[in-house]
């Protein structure tokens, strides 16, 4: 019998209707195959996936296909969002197999969960050269009963696939050489060279369709030129920004990015919303506005902002996982426009706004209008002089509030309400981003309710280990390695904003215990689970910055930071063995491995330690936290605090210090942040 209505994934309970007799990836399943010796199928998507939904409707609630699969497999549903670690496994397999990847994926496994096949969507009849789900299952089948030693064999060459991936990735070549002979300006500048071969000079971002962004590449674009004043890197950053802001993939009318972009040019999203897409483009654009001070960005980050607390935040403080690109069954249908609806609900004011958001009778997507603009406010007020800027963006403002409360009316997409750790973390350090940028005492509010929602609530009973999911009270899995590393960079990103010394006594406690449970001291990396989870063939190494930070590279920049923060020479240690076992990989492969690439402008380029003490030193930090300072370490304290050398001897009665330092070894203190920024900007 299906028992996934026993669940709390939205996705899996999307399935908990149909015929075919699904389980969740538990041991008393896996057992079950071993014991009647049958094929698995486990069947990998997210709720938010339209490929999942199609093939859910066109195979797996069709009563001969699931009558097929209840007999001769045991078939297993599993979100990847909730066990992303079954889903790394199976996805290298059907990279193996095909050269791409996707979902749903659908990955038949050995009895032992070896994988044998995989592949991704297959129609319900044999369309767009591939051949029919039910074909793939009978000749699975008939292979998996009468030819078991090719079965078998292709699932041991796949295991060595598998297994030897991350290895891949650790360069010979620099085995032996010191940090100082590595890490040098020319590794730094060939990555940016590498990552200018895939510039879209045309419409931004980098490569062609589909087109994702890629916000950790713009990132190294932001801190590269910070530390070299090149102005091509910071060019392209802006570019791209502005690109997608001014795009389709972003929503014009309640703010918020879509996942990515079907075509290069941003205009025709894929209209899911993902809650850590949002979380790090806040981050860059807070960035980006500290960088510049551009006015679009500052809009863009409230504009979103206003969107995940009005559709993404929880009750508890924390936040929910994504928005379905789908309603009523059809993709973007709640987000797209005719003209005459707009006509009829603006009245007059409807010319000006149609021709601001490139409105038209016939369309740009299937007929509909996806909301796009040419020009900001600004540039758009030049164009066509219009001389009240103001006046002019009051009124667009006034005008997307009556669409968002008509579009408010409208059968809405599913949302996925199962609170994940990594992603929640992501996107209270987003809010702590922007609320340090802005001053604004509100957003840093909901980092500090986030993190202590996340503190308490995902922490398992004995204190240190936590769990990756939570969803009304229930919380399962053991916490992965990114649910550590970016729990660690939000604490760390609200240290420096609020400079509550509690916040880094527990980072450096949640650091010890990730070193503790999760690394490889034969590598050198760490292991994306603890050894304690049994239920998975093979421990990965998460090495790929893709549309997420990888954990690797996060827990670089983690212990980078506390190494400094906290006199842990031993974690700066750790970080530099492993950008010295990854450089290789991240010269060559920058737009993979972007994380890694910012981590090793922080070794090229010493860290700026700011250490703010006396009764001012919150005031002045607060400002100080207004301007772009990427691998700078800041600490303010009123009184000094022994327990950290940049704060230890440093007060000086009736009056407030600022002390630029490296290696701890500071220059004479300044009274303003004016004069710090002479010395850090004309040293």
């Amino acid at each position: 019998m299906n028992t996934l209505q026993l669940e709390t994934s939205p996705y899996l309970l999307q399935h908990a209707q149909n015929p075919v007799h699904w389980q969740a990836w538990k041991p008393d399943v896996l057992e079950r195959a071993k014991r009647e010796d049958k094929p698995i199928l486990v069947s990998i998507g997210y709720s938010t996936c339209h490929w999942c939904h199609v093939m859910e409707h066109e195979s797996f609630e069709n009563e001969e296909i699931a009558a097929f699969m209840n007999e001769h497999f045991i078939n297993i549903k599993v979100d990847r969002e909730e066990r992303p670690d079954i889903d790394q496994i199976y996805m290298e397999a059907c990279q193996a197999i095909s050269g791409g990847g996707g979902w749903p994926l659908n990955c038949f496994l050995l009895p032992d969960t070896r994988p044998f096949y995989a592949g991704t969507y297959f129609p319900s009849r044999p369309a767009y050269n591939r051949p029919s789900w039910l074909q793939v299952l009978q000749n699975i089948h008939r292979a998996f009963h009468t030819d078991r030693k090719t079965v078998e064999d292709q699932a041991n060459r796949l295991m060595g696939y598998i297994k030897g991936v991350d290895k891949n990735f650790l360069g010979e070549a620099i085995q032996g050489l010191s940090a100082e002979q590595v890490f040098t300006p020319v590794v730094t500048d060939n990555i940016f060279y590498t990552l200018e071969k895939r510039f879209d000079t045309q419409d931004g971002g980098f490569g062609g369709a589909p087109k994702f962004p890629a916000t950790m590449s713009i990132q190294y674009l932001l801190d590269y030129h910070h530390f070299t004043k090149k102005e091509a890197p910071l060019y392209h950053a802006l570019f791209s920004l502005d690109k997608m802001i001014l795009g389709g993939i972003y929503d014009q009318i309640g703010g918020g990015f879509a996942r990515y972009a079907t075509d290069k040019a941003w205009l025709i999203p894929h209209f899911e919303k993902m809650l850590y897409d949002n979380a790090l483009l806040v981050g860059v654009l807070a960035d980006a506005y500290a960088q510049t001070k551009k006015p679009l960005y500052k809009d863009a980050i409230e504009e979103t902002l206003s969107f995940v607390q009005r559709e993404l935040m929880a009750p508890n403080g924390g936040f929910y996982s994504a928005l379905d690109a789908d309603s009523e069954g059809v993709e973007g249908k709640f987000y797209v426009w005719d003209k005459t609806e707009i006509d009829e609900i603006l009245g007059d004011e409807a010319k000006e706004y149609c021709t601001f958001f490139g409105v038209t009778e016939e369309g740009n997507w299937e007929e509909k209008n996806i909301l796009n603009r040419q020009l900001d406010e600004i540039d758009y007020c030049k164009y066509h002089q219009i001389k009240d800027v103001d006046a002019f963006k009051k009124r667009i403002k006034t005008n997307n509030q009556l669409l968002l409360k008509e579009r408010a009316k409208r059968i809405r997409p599913s949302l996925d309400d199962k609170q994940l750790l990594s992603w929640n973390a992501l996107m209270a350090t987003a809010y702590a981003k922007a609320g340090a940028v802005f001053q604004n005492r509100d957003y840093i509010q909901i980092a500090e309710k986030a993190i202590q929602f996340l503190l308490k609530e995902f922490r398992q009973e004995d204190g240190l280990a936590f769990y990756h999911t939570y969803k009304e009270g229930q919380k399962q899995y053991h916490a992965f390695l990114d649910d550590y590393a970016f729990l660690i960079e939000a604490i760390l990103t609200l240290y420096s904003t609020v400079f509550d010394e509690e916040l880094l006594f527990e980072a450096v406690k949640l650091s010890d215990y990730v070193i503790q449970q999760f690394f490889d001291p034969e590598e050198g990396l760490f292991f994306y689970t603890t050894a304690e989870q049994q239920d998975i063939i093979v421990r990965r190494k998460e090495m790929y910055d893709s549309a997420l930070p990888s954990a690797n590279s996060t827990m670089v920049q983690n212990l980078n930071q506390l190494s400094i923060l906290c006199n842990r020479p031993d974690f700066k240690a750790l970080a530099k063995e492993q950008l010295l076992k990854i450089k290789d990989a991240v010269e060559r492969y920058p737009t993979s491995f972007s994380r890694w690439a910012t981590n090793l402008l922080s070794m090229v380029y010493p860290s700026q330690e700011i250490a703010i003490v006396g009764e001012e030193a919150f005031i002045l930090a607060q400002d100080l936290n207004t301007y772009f300072l990427p691998n700078s370490i800041k600490m303010a304290s009123a009184k000094g605090n022994k327990d950290f050398p940049l704060l230890q001897d440093r007060f000086v009665p009736n009056t407030t210090q600022i002390y630029l330092c490296s290696n701890y070894s500071c220059q004479k203190p300044v009274q303003s942040i004016d004069e710090l920024m002479e010395l850090i900007l004309y040293p």
